[in-house]
Protein backbone atom coordinates (compact mmCIF):
# COMPACT_ATOMS: atom_id res chain seq x y z
CA UNK A 1 0.00 0.00 0.00
CA UNK A 2 1.43 3.36 -0.96
CA UNK A 3 1.42 6.41 1.22
CA UNK A 4 -0.89 8.11 -1.20
CA UNK A 5 -3.48 5.40 -1.15
CA UNK A 6 -3.63 5.43 2.63
CA UNK A 7 -3.89 9.19 2.97
CA UNK A 8 -7.31 10.68 3.08
CA UNK A 9 -8.02 13.33 0.56
CA UNK A 10 -9.80 16.37 1.82
CA UNK A 11 -11.78 18.46 -0.57
CA UNK A 12 -12.46 22.00 0.48
CA UNK A 13 -15.25 23.82 -1.21
CA UNK A 14 -14.79 27.55 -1.51
CA UNK A 15 -17.84 29.56 -0.68
CA UNK A 16 -19.14 31.96 -3.27
CA UNK A 17 -18.18 35.55 -2.47
CA UNK A 18 -20.78 37.58 -0.66
CA UNK A 19 -22.44 40.58 -2.25
CA UNK A 20 -20.26 42.90 -0.18
CA UNK A 21 -17.12 41.13 -1.38
CA UNK A 22 -18.27 41.34 -5.01
CA UNK A 23 -19.09 45.05 -4.71
CA UNK A 24 -15.89 46.02 -2.91
CA UNK A 25 -13.68 46.52 -5.97
CA UNK A 26 -16.11 48.44 -8.22
CA UNK A 27 -17.27 50.66 -5.35
CA UNK A 28 -13.72 51.41 -4.19
CA UNK A 29 -12.74 52.22 -7.76
CA UNK A 30 -15.79 54.45 -8.23
CA UNK A 31 -15.10 56.16 -4.90
CA UNK A 32 -11.48 56.82 -5.84
CA UNK A 33 -12.48 58.29 -9.21
CA UNK A 34 -15.19 60.42 -7.60
CA UNK A 35 -12.78 61.67 -4.92
CA UNK A 36 -10.27 62.55 -7.64
CA UNK A 37 -12.93 64.41 -9.62
CA UNK A 38 -13.99 66.33 -6.49
CA UNK A 39 -10.36 67.26 -5.84
CA UNK A 40 -9.95 68.50 -9.42
CA UNK A 41 -13.23 70.40 -9.03
CA UNK A 42 -11.94 72.11 -5.88
CA UNK A 43 -8.33 72.74 -6.96
CA UNK A 44 -8.38 74.73 -10.19
CA UNK A 45 -6.01 73.29 -12.83
CA UNK A 46 -6.04 76.70 -14.55
CA UNK A 47 -4.05 78.13 -11.62
CA UNK A 48 -0.32 77.59 -11.95
CA UNK A 49 1.51 75.27 -9.56
CA UNK A 50 -1.24 72.82 -8.61
CA UNK A 51 -0.63 70.17 -11.26
CA UNK A 52 2.42 69.18 -13.33
CA UNK A 53 2.74 70.43 -16.88
CA UNK A 54 2.07 68.06 -19.75
CA UNK A 55 5.52 67.02 -21.02
CA UNK A 56 4.31 66.89 -24.64
CA UNK A 57 2.83 70.40 -24.44
CA UNK A 58 5.91 71.71 -22.61
CA UNK A 59 8.50 70.18 -24.97
CA UNK A 60 6.74 70.47 -28.33
CA UNK A 61 3.96 72.98 -27.85
CA UNK A 62 1.50 70.40 -29.21
CA UNK A 63 -1.58 69.09 -27.44
CA UNK A 64 -1.51 65.39 -26.59
CA UNK A 65 -4.86 63.52 -26.38
CA UNK A 66 -4.99 64.19 -22.63
CA UNK A 67 -4.11 67.89 -22.70
CA UNK A 68 -6.91 69.86 -21.13
CA UNK A 69 -8.40 66.76 -19.48
CA UNK A 70 -8.05 68.09 -15.92
CA UNK A 71 -9.47 71.45 -16.96
CA UNK A 72 -12.34 69.64 -18.70
CA UNK A 73 -13.11 67.69 -15.51
CA UNK A 74 -12.88 70.92 -13.50
CA UNK A 75 -15.35 72.59 -15.85
CA UNK A 76 -17.71 69.59 -15.68
CA UNK A 77 -17.57 69.63 -11.89
CA UNK A 78 -18.78 73.23 -12.08
CA UNK A 79 -21.51 72.40 -14.62
CA UNK A 80 -19.78 74.04 -17.59
CA UNK A 81 -20.15 71.46 -20.36
CA UNK A 82 -19.26 73.93 -23.15
CA UNK A 83 -16.09 74.92 -21.30
CA UNK A 84 -15.22 71.27 -20.78
CA UNK A 85 -15.67 70.56 -24.50
CA UNK A 86 -13.39 73.50 -25.23
CA UNK A 87 -10.64 72.03 -23.05
CA UNK A 88 -10.83 68.39 -24.20
CA UNK A 89 -13.77 67.04 -26.19
CA UNK A 90 -12.46 63.46 -26.09
CA UNK A 91 -12.51 63.35 -22.29
CA UNK A 92 -16.03 64.76 -22.20
CA UNK A 93 -17.23 62.15 -24.71
CA UNK A 94 -15.51 59.26 -22.93
CA UNK A 95 -16.79 60.03 -19.43
CA UNK A 96 -20.36 58.77 -20.09
CA UNK A 97 -18.97 55.57 -21.67
CA UNK A 98 -16.74 54.92 -18.66
CA UNK A 99 -19.61 55.65 -16.26
CA UNK A 100 -21.90 53.22 -18.12
CA UNK A 101 -19.25 50.49 -18.04
CA UNK A 102 -18.74 51.11 -14.31
CA UNK A 103 -22.50 50.95 -13.63
CA UNK A 104 -22.64 47.70 -15.59
CA UNK A 105 -19.88 46.20 -13.42
CA UNK A 106 -21.68 47.31 -10.24
CA UNK A 107 -24.94 45.74 -11.44
CA UNK A 108 -23.15 42.49 -12.33
CA UNK A 109 -21.47 42.44 -8.92
CA UNK A 110 -24.79 43.17 -7.18
CA UNK A 111 -26.56 40.35 -8.98
CA UNK A 112 -23.64 37.95 -8.68
CA UNK A 113 -23.68 37.37 -12.43
CA UNK A 114 -20.99 35.01 -13.68
CA UNK A 115 -18.27 36.54 -15.82
CA UNK A 116 -19.18 36.74 -19.49
CA UNK A 117 -18.19 33.75 -21.57
CA UNK A 118 -16.68 35.98 -24.24
CA UNK A 119 -14.21 38.77 -23.79
CA UNK A 120 -15.87 42.18 -23.39
CA UNK A 121 -16.49 44.03 -26.64
CA UNK A 122 -14.03 46.79 -25.74
CA UNK A 123 -11.13 44.30 -25.63
CA UNK A 124 -11.64 43.08 -29.18
CA UNK A 125 -8.79 44.05 -31.53
CA UNK A 126 -11.06 45.94 -33.95
CA UNK A 127 -12.42 48.12 -31.13
CA UNK A 128 -8.95 48.75 -29.70
CA UNK A 129 -7.59 49.72 -33.13
CA UNK A 130 -10.57 52.00 -33.68
CA UNK A 131 -9.86 53.71 -30.35
CA UNK A 132 -6.17 54.11 -31.23
CA UNK A 133 -7.18 55.60 -34.60
CA UNK A 134 -9.71 57.93 -32.97
CA UNK A 135 -7.11 59.19 -30.48
CA UNK A 136 -4.55 59.64 -33.28
CA UNK A 137 -7.00 61.59 -35.47
CA UNK A 138 -8.11 63.65 -32.48
CA UNK A 139 -4.48 64.47 -31.64
CA UNK A 140 -3.65 65.55 -35.19
CA UNK A 141 -6.86 67.51 -35.77
CA UNK A 142 -6.68 69.37 -32.44
CA UNK A 143 -3.22 70.61 -33.38
CA UNK A 144 -4.28 72.09 -36.75
CA UNK A 145 -4.51 75.73 -35.80
CA UNK A 146 -4.92 77.20 -39.28
CA UNK A 147 -8.46 75.88 -39.80
CA UNK A 148 -11.13 77.59 -37.74
CA UNK A 149 -13.35 74.50 -37.66
CA UNK A 150 -10.63 72.58 -35.76
CA UNK A 151 -9.39 75.40 -33.55
CA UNK A 152 -11.90 74.67 -30.79
CA UNK A 153 -10.49 71.14 -30.36
CA UNK A 154 -7.23 72.49 -28.95
CA UNK A 155 -6.80 72.52 -25.20
CA UNK A 156 -7.26 76.33 -25.17
CA UNK A 157 -4.04 76.87 -23.26
CA UNK A 158 -1.19 78.65 -24.94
Amino acid sequence: MTAQAGAQQTVTATAAPTRAQRLRTPLLLGGAVLASAVYVGLVDPNAAGHYPLCPTKYLTGLDCPGCGGLRAVHSLMHGDVVGALDHNAMVVLLIPVVVLLWVRSVVRAWRGSPPPERDPWWTRPAVLWALVAAFAVFTVVRNIHGIAAFAWLGSSLS
